[in-house]
């Protein structure tokens, strides 16, 4: 679920860095032969969980299969139906007998949000190559990261590679909609995934202006998804008779109360240093806030900056603080009749210390109507920042600026949630390193027309490639 910050806006007046250079092939041939070919067999599969043949299955098979045929053991690539219907594709790469180092984790997801025929173009569950691009849903989303593992776990084993450390490959089944997947993983099947740290291929990535290399996000935390219920009873009678206590009045004044209040900022490793990061190409006015808040050791930054800021900008805003805004309304049962009941659905982006028994208690606070009752929905659990370990950010910033010079490094908290969610919630480390790099206000995922550039593809599969097996190689 490729739902990040768009530096689109964030660089919105960055300087153009050098052109993008042109690396050589990707690999032999033959690897990025096989590449494309795992990517075509997996777009090919739908994989959409409104599916109801729910075939993740399939694909998982189908990757496992290429795995086994590789040399990989068989016991040592499982699929597992974590959920019924559900199957992830689990394998382990088998580092030197006797390795001390925990295993890293390595990350994506097979499933897909679903596609109309007559929302597309042409089939979407057809792979296709035009121009320059790679054409079908999930091509970017995620199937190009379930590809670029299977094929680097293939050519490691060729080249008869054995890390200091166990590597550890999940693609999952359902990262679209529930996660179930992989929650289910972390809390029944932790021997399986144990690690002490992931690399995710669903976050973080490149972005580009004008062909131009522009950011390269590191994704080391995401706000946490809460839904709440916001309801309001009363008994109701005819419309021709109205009283005081009416149940839509009453919810909606509290919600006009709820829409004009605004968190309290809490800032991060990871939200301090991003903004640091941007600043330096912002306009003056932006830049100088950005680094106010950035210099203070407190939580709260530069309330000053970070009003101008947040005024500036909707993503710096949800950036520096957690949120809850209404998104659904149901009331009433007639035209003629009272409401007897009234009820609004809010739906919050927790930011990761911030505890879901503090919000809901400032949610009461700022209704203030002890007659709106607050039911809990859903609560996905909170996951810590990922410190930027500098066993990890420094193989990232060298490989970075020796395949996308000009490239300003971010690290990033995701405003919208991945399977990296469930694996910091269990105490793994996990770091969103997509490095697909796309074109600035036209990602295509869950939408029409889904699309990866053909370079972009290999070049990240490429990164990952080398990244991995120097991590691989250290211990």
């Amino acid at each position: 679920m490729r739902l990040r910050l768009s530096i689109a806006r964030v660089l919105a007046a960055l300087t153009l860095a050098a052109p993008l250079p042109l690396l050589a092939q990707a690999g032999p041939a033959g690897h990025r032969a096989l590449r494309r070919e795992i990517l075509e067999e997996l777009v090919e599969i739908n994989t959409s969980n409104t599916d109801s043949t729910r075939r993740t299955g399939e694909a998982a098979q189908a990757a496992a299969r290429r795995l086994v045929a590789a040399g990989f053991p068989a016991a040592d690539v499982r699929v597992v139906e974590v959920t019924p219907g559900y199957h992830s594709l689990v394998a382990r790469y088998r580092g030197r007998p006797g390795a001390a180092a925990k295993p890293i984790l390595l990350m994506a997801h097979m499933d897909v949000v679903d596609a109309r025929r007559e929302d597309w173009s042409f089939e979407p569950f057809e792979f296709r190559e035009v121009d320059g691009w790679y054409y079908g849903r999930g091509v970017l989303d995620n199937k190009a990261g379930v590809a670029t593992l299977v094929a680097n776990f293939i050519r490691w084993r060729q080249e008869g590679w054995v890390p200091v450390r166990d590597l550890i490959l999940v693609a999952t089944a359902d990262e679209e909609t529930s996660g179930d997947a992989m929650r289910g993983l972390v809390e029944k099947h932790r021997a399986l995934v144990d690690a002490e740290y992931a690399l995710n291929a669903d976050a973080g990535g490149g972005e580009l202006r004008d062909g131009k290399p522009v950011a390269f996000l590191v994704q080391t935390a995401e706000k946490v998804y809460a839904t709440l219920a916001l309801e309001v009873k009363s008994k109701g009678g005819h419309s021709s008779v109205p009283v005081a206590d009416n149940a839509i009045t009453r919810l909606g004044a509290g919600l006009v109360r709820l829409g004009r209040w605004t968190f309290p900022v809490r800032l991060n490793e990871t939200t301090r240093t991003f903004f640091q990061r941007v600043a330096p190409r912002q306009p003056a006015a932006i830049a100088r806030d950005m680094r106010r808040l950035s210099a203070t050791s407190s939580r709260a930054g530069d309330t000053a900056a970070a009003r101008r800021l947040s005024a500036a900008s909707p993503t710096y805003n949800a950036t520096l603080r957690t949120t809850c805004v209404a998104t659904r309304l149901a009331a009433g049962h007639a035209d003629n009749a009272l409401p007897q009941s009234a009820k609004a659905t809010v739906n919050c982006r927790l930011m990761p210390d911030h505890p879901i028994d503090s919000v809901e208690a400032t949610l009461r606070r700022v209704l203030a109507d002890t007659g709106i009752a607050i039911t809990r929905q859903e609560v996905l659990p909170a996951g810590p920042v990922s410190p930027l370990r500098p066993d990890v950010m420094r193989p990232v910033e060298r490989l970075v600026a020796e395949m996308w010079p000009g490239a300003v490094i971010v690290p990033e908290m995701s405003t919208g949630a991945t399977d990296g969610l469930f694996t910091r919630s269990a105490g793994i480390p996990t770091y969103g390193l997509s490095a697909v790099f796309d074109v600035i206000d036209d990602v295509r995922a869950h939408g029409r027309d889904e699309r990866i550039g053909v370079k972009a593809f290999h070049d990240a599969a490429e990164f990952w490639y080398r990244l991995v097996k120097e991590l691989g190689s250290s211990r």
